[in-house]
């Protein structure tokens, strides 16, 4: 061995290229042979190529942002993605259909058809640390599970029971009392699921039918905690009411806290202005080579600290709703009682001062102008004779809250061509002040005296053959000014089955399958055919753009009225999902490969990412049962025999010639 034709005297160019032909495991063991092979074994190029071969990496594609040693990103991919299976946990009797974790990590929520909501302790062995039958209150399921920021609470929604019934609830839980029943409230459609605002307020809905095909999708704002001392405290404020069409409704909910655009990326191809659709299917430009990954530079919007010039720039890209404020007048399908007052106070988006408007209409218009604005969620107003009653039960210094300083987003699915989801639609949410008082409203004798005004109103129209006017629901633009306008809207073409926020909710991830190109819809009953395929669509919150989509690789059988959620998610580096074929996949986010795909014996409905350590991850599937999975390196420190632990099946071709 100590001859100059020995394999330890060969040039380097020679041993990287015999290194190149071999497994990432022969040259980690030959780099111990000598130094001239260690260093060699660590040459970059070298690790590059590799990681290129082995995950079949698009060669224009650099190396992960923040990112400096392909030899470390070869290491990431190889032993601290998520792959040996480590425990099958099976507490549930019926199929699991969410699960998730909670933020700090050590607790995760699983929700099933058999009725009931468990919560597991996230240590190794996992275990179940409480859980609770909703049965009990009619549910048929529990579908959906959301910790809140501080995980002190969980939300949990689930289905009626009902062949046909569309009726679903909401139910908070408190896990610093043991797992009690903190308050429930009713959410419709099922499949709005809810979700957190704030670390104490949470989004519910409500679906109600104008005509036919038309609807209006209610979103609620409640308190946590709806104890309360006082008949004139308020525990839930309406925030916005959408204009549904094409039997379609608001779905699947969620909040993102706003990112700033950074002052560079300003430019003149801003993004479309409020109110109208992007195409990202039919526009080329909205695709970039490869997937983002979270930018924690970015600056979240903070009113505190956003100067007027960036509110000038970011207005390009949303406009304010009627008169600026964040809820609009509308005059309602929603009425509520309330004093006649010829000053009506309106609450502002952010720190705008309130608006105090006199209506100068007469006796009808009034009265039909005070049912109107009832409708708006903050509204505080009321005569004085009802203010002194609340305001015996409710000091001033509680009549108001801020709820939280931070802009918001409210993202959505919905339609507008078919009734199956098909759209993103986004509500920009600038900071408002929750409601604390319930307006009570007129007396009994007052409510009498309107009723019978309006009653003698009617006759007398009648009387000169005047039919009382009706709204046109099938007329959007004649009933517009009822309703809240929606920001932006991104057309996917194709039935939106999952959605999920990166960590810093700079992206939305969105499963989708796709209808057949070029398609045209008649009938907004009977929506195109949909692929088996899933795409993943990567939507950019700040521009408002797509900007690139996973490779396809899981796939989807039931048909368009059959169809169900498939639940991913997305950490700092991976993105994870389900699939009808029974098995889950993980890619990586940046460079948008498919990594490993996770077998079940049935359809695999949710997988979660533990969001303090993302090698570990955890599916739930109709086999009853879930999976979780960790890294190689993981699975070392809790000294698992690897050897014996169940692999899932990797898409790393290993010692294939380079090309």
């Amino acid at each position: 061995m100590n001859s100059k034709n020995s394999p330890s005297h060969l040039p380097d160019h020679v041993l990287l290229q015999i290194f190149r032909y071999l497994k990432a495991e022969d040259i980690l063991n030959l780099s111990s042979v000598s130094q001239t092979w260690y260093r060699v074994s660590k040459d970059e190029l070298l690790w590059k190529s590799l990681v290129k071969r082995d995950w079949n990496v698009n060669p224009t594609i650099g190396i992960a942002p923040g990112q400096t040693s392909w030899f470390s990103e070869y290491l990431r991919l190889w032993q601290h993605t998520p792959i040996l299976e480590t425990e099958v946990l099976k507490g549930h009797t019926h199929q699991v259909l969410h699960v998730s974790f909670s933020h700090n990590g050590k607790y995760f929520a699983t929700c099933s058809k058999d009725g009931y909501v468990m919560l597991w302790d996230a240590g190794y062995p996992a275990r179940i640390k409480h859980y609770y039958d909703m049965k009990v209150y009619s549910w048929k399921n529990t579908q959906f599970s959301q910790f809140n920021e501080s995980d002190t609470l969980l939300l949990v929604s689930g289905v009626h029971f009902g062949n046909h019934s569309n009726t679903g609830e909401i139910a908070v839980f408190n896990l610093e009392e043991d797992f009690v029943i903190q308050c429930r409230m009713s959410n419709k459609p099922y499949d709005f699921f809810g979700t957190w605002y704030n670390d104490n307020y949470l989004l519910s809905g409500d679906l109600r039918w104008l005509a036919h095909l038309v609807s209006t999708s209610v979103v609620w704002l409640n308190r946590a905690s709806q104890e309360s001392d006082s008949e004139f405290t308020s525990i839930m404020n309406r925030m916005f009411k959408f204009y549904n069409r094409s039997a379609s409704s608001i779905r699947s909910i969620t909040v993102a806290n706003c990112r700033s655009l950074p002052q560079r990326q300003h430019t003149s191809s801003s993004p479309t202005p409020s109110n109208t659709s992007d195409d990202c299917s039919s526009n080329k430009s909205c695709h970039e080579t490869g997937n983002p990954i979270s930018h924690p530079d970015l600056p979240t919007a903070d009113t505190k600290t956003t100067d007027r010039s960036s509110r000038k720039e970011e207005d390009v890209f949303f406009h304010n709703s009627t008169e600026g404020t964040l809820w609009p007048t509308n005059s309602g399908e929603f009425q509520s009682w309330r004093r006649d007052s010829p000053n009506i106070t309106a609450a502002r988006m952010g720190n705008r001062d309130y608006e105090t408007k006199e209506e100068s209409k007469s006796d009808d218009d009034e009265v039909e102008k005070e049912s109107t604005r009832s409708d708006s969620p903050l509204a505080c107003s009321g005569a004085e004779a009802s203010s002194q009653r609340a305001e015996s039960e409710a000091t001033d210094d509680d009549s108001e809250e801020v709820l939280d300083p931070r802009e918001k987003f409210l993202i959505f699915t919905m339609g507008s061509r078919t009734y199956t989801p098909h759209q993103i639609g986004l509500k920009r949410i600038s900071p408002f002040t929750f409601c604390n008082r319930i307006d009570i409203g007129p007396s009994l004798a007052e409510r009498v005296a309107i009723q019978r005004q309006e009653r003698q109103a009617l006759e007398e129209s009648l009387a000169l053959g005047i039919p009382p006017p009706e709204p046109v629901w099938q007329d959007f633009e004649a009933v517009a000014d009822r309703f809240d306008p929606i920001d932006h809207v991104i057309d996917l073409n194709g039935h939106i089955i999952g959605m999920s926020l990166s960590p810093d909710h700079r992206y939305l991830y969105v499963n989708v399958r796709p209808w057949p190109q070029g398609c045209i819809i008649e009938n907004p009953l009977q929506p195109p055919p949909i692929a088996q395929e899933i795409d993943i669509h990567v939507i950019d919150l700040v521009t408002l753009k797509q900007v690139g989509s996973l490779l396809r690789a899981h796939r989807s059988f039931t048909p368009n009225d059959e169809c169900f959620f498939i639940f991913l998610d997305v950490s700092n580096n991976y993105v994870a999902s389900g699939a009808e074929d029974k098995y889950a996949y993980i890619w990586d986010r940046h460079y948008g490969v498919v990594l490993a795909k996770f077998p079940h014996q049935d359809v695999v409905n949710a997988v979660s990412f533990n969001p303090r350590d993302p090698e570990i991850l955890i599916t739930a599937s109709d086999d009853y049962t879930l999976k979780i999975w960790r890294s190689r390196h993981r699975a070392r420190q809790l000294n698992l025999p690897l050897v014996d632990l169940p692999v899932g099946m990797e898409f790393r071709q290993r010692s294939s010639l380079l090309n």
